[in-house]
């Protein structure tokens, strides 16, 4: 197989302008598209922005609402496969949500954020159940997760055990935690050997100073592109053959012995 070529969008677009931010990830596509990408990347919450307070139930949508399918017709345009961070309603509950559109523009996953981080996000949001959602592209495992999610080692764990090969995290890291970026990510993939696609918001927004530092880490441990602070876009390749070398090299999955680890849950 072919290197996925994966494009991050690191930005915090509009804060509460759901139609300006579909504009900058249009662009985005476009922009990433013309790169060979198949994939674009988009941070936790992007289309409505994080520190939106009180417009968090008016902003909300269900996982087929009107911004689904206006991204779903960027998906299609630009024929790649779009990642993006939104609330998702469902009935009265809602969620810190994620969802791959394929290039089709059909639905690959949802995915619910399961570990809510400070007291905005757990005023807001219903933390999800399911820790490990994943889909297909290109011959390739795609696993999803949010932000605060991946810093604990069990998620992306549990995502290796399934298969995971490309682990995509959306996410608002702020300041002053981008040691994450710079060493928990690229450890991350090295211990669990797979690629993780970190992408962040950037900037000042509300009562949070987002770091940037967008990533996408191999499964060396090696990241493959970083971005700074403010925004932009990066992109890198993700290599099947690459990754199973270094599985056959690195092979912490095989030699675990989980009968000795039953007392961590």
């Amino acid at each position: 197989m072919p290197p996925l070529r994966t494009a991050l969008l690191q930005s915090s677009g509009r804060p509460g302008a759901v139609a300006e931010n579909l504009k900058v990830l249009d662009e985005a596509a476009a922009r990433a598209a013309a790169s060979g990408a198949r994939l674009l990347v988009a941070p936790e919450l992007f289309l409505t922005g994080y520190a939106i307070g009180d417009a968090v139930p008016e902003l909300a949508e269900p996982v087929d609402g009107r911004s689904a399918r206006a991204v779903a017709e960027i998906a299609v345009r630009h024929g790649l496969a779009v990642l993006y961070g939104y609330p998702e309603r469902d009935g009265e509950r809602i969620f810190n949500a994620s969802q791959l559109i394929g290039p089709d523009g059909a639905s690959l996953a949802n995915y619910r954020k399961t570990h809510l981080f400070g007291c905005f996000e757990q005023e807001w949001f219903t933390p999800g159940e399911q820790t490990v959602v994943q889909a297909d592209l290109d011959g390739l495992r795609i696993g999803l997760l949010i932000c605060y999610d991946v810093e604990f080692p069990e998620n992306v764990r549990a995502h290796a055990l399934a298969g995971t090969d490309l682990l995509l995290v959306p996410t608002a890291q702020m300041h002053p935690f981008q040691f994450v970026a710079e060493s928990v990510i690229p450890v991350r993939a090295f211990e669990s050997q797979m690629y993780v696609a970190y992408v962040n918001r950037t900037g000042p927004e509300g009562e949070f100073e987002f770091v940037g530092l967008s990533c996408l880490a191999g499964p060396d441990g090696t990241v493959r592109t970083r971005a700074g602070r403010g925004e932009e876009l990066v992109v890198g390749d993700v290599d099947p053959e690459f990754l199973a070398a270094s599985r056959t090299a690195n092979p912490y999955l095989d030699d675990r012995r989980p009968g000795l680890y039953g007392s961590l849950a």
